[in-house]
């Protein structure tokens, strides 16, 4: 419990990171500013409610696994990827580390976590994976034609089909060139 102590005594106010107890009960027991800031206003205060009203009822099950894990271990910390009510009908995705709490006498109390908003993150990441497909496939598309133009050219022996296939080359290559300045527009 000391170290939770600590650990409240740093974020208690944090502007950034949530941190959270919950007791052997599965009830809220701790909730600092950030957290309250956030989550008071969707579901009332959470001290003494059960962990699972702010969350995705898919993500209970992770938080069982991790709480698990970390009584089980309780020198490491655990981390989840939880989804909660955004209080809109959508979710806020969080990121958490879980550490097991123990009492003076070694017996379980509870789990402290620390955690942050992701969502962001992870909606910037989703864009930039997009961007990334897209771009990928398109300049593919003209490396595949300049190879196999390429590979035409070493078996002909007409120079008609070379001429055809330099004109090909030519316009392959504008339209990668298209689709590069496009990308770093």
């Amino acid at each position: 419990m000391t170290q939770f102590e600590e650990v409240k005594a740093l974020l208690g106010n944090s502007v950034t990171y949530y941190l959270i107890a919950v007791d052997m009960n599965s009830n809220y027991s701790y909730l600092n500013q950030r957290y309250q800031d956030a989550f008071t206003s969707i579901h009332g205060n959470l001290i003494g409610k059960n962990y699972a009203v702010t969350m995705h009822p898919d993500d209970q099950q992770t938080c069982k696994i991790v709480s698990q894990m970390a009584f089980s271990y309780p020198e490491s910390v655990f981390p989840a990827t939880l989804r909660k009510h955004d209080g809109k009908g959508g979710y806020i995705i969080t990121r958490w580390e879980y550490k097991a709490m123990f009492n003076e006498m070694q017996e379980p109390s509870g789990i402290f976590c620390i955690g942050h908003d992701i969502t962001e993150l992870m909606q910037t990441t989703g864009k930039l994976n997009q961007v990334k497909d897209i771009h990928s496939h398109l300049i593919r598309k003209h490396s595949a034609n300049l190879l196999g133009l390429g590979k035409i050219i070493q078996e002909s022996h007409d120079l008609t089909d070379v001429q055809d296939v330099a004109k090909m080359i030519v316009d392959s290559a504008n339209e990668l060139d298209i689709v590069i300045r496009k990308i770093y527009q």
